[in-house]
């Protein structure tokens, strides 16, 4: 009788786990005979395979998955090329894919976030290229460093424009609101909860609206977490003081700045005299970061030998990600705790990110980089 009841009580467990509510992923790959294609979870902790199938000559797959309880970001894979899209409820999401162009030109069927999530990445696509462009324009001298920046500057704000009025604010309690805040370009947050006010408000709307709808989701409870971290990081702080003695400035030319490397090992300014220095205040999470530390390693690569030193100033409000970033850079990295309210670059009065200042070998502060028109030609005439 007791083993009866225990198998009673399998096929009614059985049964209840067939019976959850589910979603499916349905469509078609055409010209991939013989690929394997996976259904994955973007998961906050990272990627988690669900299923696969190796597709036949007609390319048509069929995944089925229990229905999250709250939106959740899935994708699909063949080698490196992906699809993603966004699960709400029951739904059967449906996609018509070329195995060439599988990432870019399939089209989506059944669910309008996904639809818009599409949309996004077709923009983020877009942006990276016209940034790649700019890059490769400074790098070749087409243009200068200057303008590369006014453009960056300008392509970034439009992008963010864009997207706050037609993906965020519009919808923020959507899928499709969420996966806007958390796109990348050149593997930077386009979007930056930790150092840009206005950034975090788009952060805050989406969070209080899925707060609102969700309040027991893991991502809704994440969201939250970030708004805060970023309000603290933000919010005005105490005003350091720092000492300027007369004769301190007189002997060195410069006002001095002593913070510490990612050792913990203190670096002072003045301590450069007798090169050419770039003194860069930037912040490593944000857009500009990666392409403006390319640049730098271009310069540094080329003179360091001849005497030329960047002491760089990292403002960022995540100490982890900057000691990850300046891990392997070959020049002097340090960061101001302080982050975008540093005493230091309030002296220097800057103003954006990032901020260059050449600095000659008797340690004399020559030029602020809005006027600089040829970056390089102004370090080799230091030099």
């Amino acid at each position: 009788m007791k083993k009866i009841t225990s198998a009673a009580l399998l096929i009614l467990t059985l049964g209840a786990c067939n019976t959850s509510p589910k979603f499916t992923v349905e469509g078609n790959v055409t010209d991939a005979k013989g690929k394997t294609l996976y259904l994955e979870a973007s998961k906050l902790d990272g990627i988690q395979v669900l299923d696969s199938v190796k597709l036949k000559d007609n390319g048509t797959f069929n995944f089925k998955g229990i229905r999250p309880e709250s939106p959740e970001f899935y994708r699909l894979r063949i080698g490196d090329k992906t699809i993603n899209f966004s699960i709400d409820s029951t739904e059967t999401v449906k996609f018509e894919a070329p195995y060439g162009e599988f990432s870019t030109s399939y089209t989506v069927s059944g669910s309008e976030n996904s639809q818009k999530i599409k949309e996004l990445t077709l923009k983020q696509i877009e942006l990276q290229n016209n940034v790649n462009e700019l890059v490769s324009a400074m790098r070749g001298n087409q243009i200068t460093y200057t303008t590369y920046e006014d453009r960056l500057k300008t392509l970034l704000n439009n992008y963010k424009d864009e997207v706050k009025m037609n993906y965020i604010f519009n919808s923020p309690q959507s899928a499709s609101a969420y996966f806007a805040l958390f796109q990348k370009l050149n593997s930077y947050l386009i979007f930056d909860p930790l150092n840009n006010k206005d950034d975090i408000k788009c952060f805050a709307a989406v969070a209080t609206s899925l707060d609102h709808k969700y309040p027991h989701a893991i991502r809704s409870k994440n969201l939250y977490n970030i708004v805060i971290k970023g309000m603290k990081n933000t919010r005005p702080v105490k005003e350091e003081v720092i000492e300027l003695p007369e004769e301190k400035i007189s002997e060195v030319s410069v006002i001095d700045i002593n913070l510490l490397d990612m050792k913990g090992n203190a670096h002072k300014l003045s301590d450069l005299k007798g090169k050419v220095v770039l003194l860069d205040f930037t912040i490593y999470q944000s857009q500009a970061g990666a392409p403006h530390n390319l640049m730098l390693r271009e310069l540094y690569n080329k003179y360091a030998d001849k005497g030329f030193e960047i002491y760089q100033v990292s403002l960022d409000a995540d100490e982890h990600f900057w000691k990850t970033s300046a891990s392997n850079l070959p020049w002097v990295a340090v960061r101001d705790g302080n982050g975008i309210y540093s005493g230091y670059a309030a002296t220097y009065n800057v103003k954006q990110m990032p901020s260059i200042f050449l600095i000659d070998r008797n340690n004399e502060l020559k030029v602020r980089g809005e006027e600089i028109t040829d970056l390089e030609n102004s370090i080799k005439s230091l030099l």
